[in-house]
């Protein structure tokens, strides 16, 4: 029997729902797969409030790593025993969960080197992390970074991957504790914005010059803040929208903070082509593999604990990356 987590409305933490059901065998171009580890990710809390609509009821979670246990017709890419690990969107859903049916296109070979547990806690945040240093910006040693939520679990690993470039990273964190953590793993200089204001202490900090780029994962309550922090020409990068979506605003802003250029990514749309996908999860890989960037996972949850994770994700509880041990 098959333990998953479920929602049937969506809301806060509490509408989490832990099942018992069956999983069948796997249908054309699917596999069985049973997890060892599954992650748990703030794009997760997205799902379950209805940020992300998706029709109901639905499982939630969209990052997993584990073993192959059966496949369908016609899959080619992995085989029964083969351990690997997957994120996605839509079409991985339902990753809060001891066994499961996916398909076996988003599935990446986990290499020997990379544990169950930290390919839940990185794939997702790696291959993210990887977009944002490697597609975005053509970086250069000695460009600046603003990086927001610096401590939290793809700031971890931008800032050891910014320092490895050769970049200077200014963190934002809500807590002294988190200003260490951000520091340790390669921010230059951090700002607690719970009393510092973010865009003056930028500008102290680059000699009034301001950043070269902004990756800003919170969204409304920073939005002015970050590109009051670019330099002229700058890119202002929205990672994600924790502290809700950004207000509509006319682009002329965007000229007169400086002709700033802004992007909204999604990891979907640089991870659709295999063979990018493939190029992405491999530099991570490499790079935690040699030790070059260290995966922090902080918090280990049963699944029983789905509605506690969810509560400590969203207040502001947590560090590096998190993750349900199966």
């Amino acid at each position: 029997m098959t333990i998953a987590v479920k929602l049937h409305n969506t809301g806060g933490p509490e509408v989490l729902r832990v099942e018992k059901t069956e999983v069948g065998d796997p249908g054309p171009g699917q596999v069985r797969l049973r997890h060892v580890a599954v992650g748990l990710n703030y794009a997760d809390t997205y799902f379950r409030n209805g940020t992300y609509p998706v029709p109901l009821p639905s499982g939630i979670g969209v990052e997993g790593a584990g073993i192959v246990q059966a496949v369908g017709a016609g899959v080619t890419n992995v085989a029964v025993g083969d351990r690997v690990t997957y994120t996605g969107f839509l079409n991985t859903l339902g990753a809060y969960s001891t066994e499961r049916l996916i398909a076996a296109a988003p599935l990446i070979k986990l290499p020997g080197a990379i544990s169950f547990e930290t390919a839940a806690a990185m794939t997702m945040r790696g291959l993210t992390s990887a977009y944002l240093m490697r597609r975005i910006y053509d970086f250069k040693p000695g460009d600046t970074l603003l990086l927001h939520a610096a401590a939290g679990g793809v700031g971890l690993i931008v800032s050891q991957w910014a320092k490895l470039l050769g970049l200077t990273v200014i963190g934002t964190v809500s807590t002294e504790e988190k200003a260490d953590i951000a520091r340790a793993h390669g921010c230059a200089h951090t700002i607690n914005y719970s009393h510092e204001d973010v865009a003056k202490r930028v500008r102290e900090i680059t000699d009034g010059a301001g950043v070269n780029v902004v990756f800003d994962s919170v969204g409304k309550t920073t939005f002015m803040a970050s590109l009051d922090s670019l330099k002229r020409r700058g890119l202002m990068v929205c990672v994600g929208t924790a502290s809700g979506t950004i207000p509509p605003f006319d682009p002329q802003l965007l000229a007169m903070k400086g002709s700033l250029y802004l992007t909204r990514p999604a990891l979907a749309d640089y991870i659709s082509d295999p063979a990018e996908k493939a190029d992405l999860a491999a530099e991570i890989f490499d790079h935690v593999a040699s030790g070059r960037i260290k995966i922090e996972i902080n918090q280990h949850y049963a699944l029983q604990d789905a509605v506690q994770a969810h509560r400590d994700l969203e207040s502001r509880k947590t560090t590096g990356s998190s993750i349900f041990v199966i």
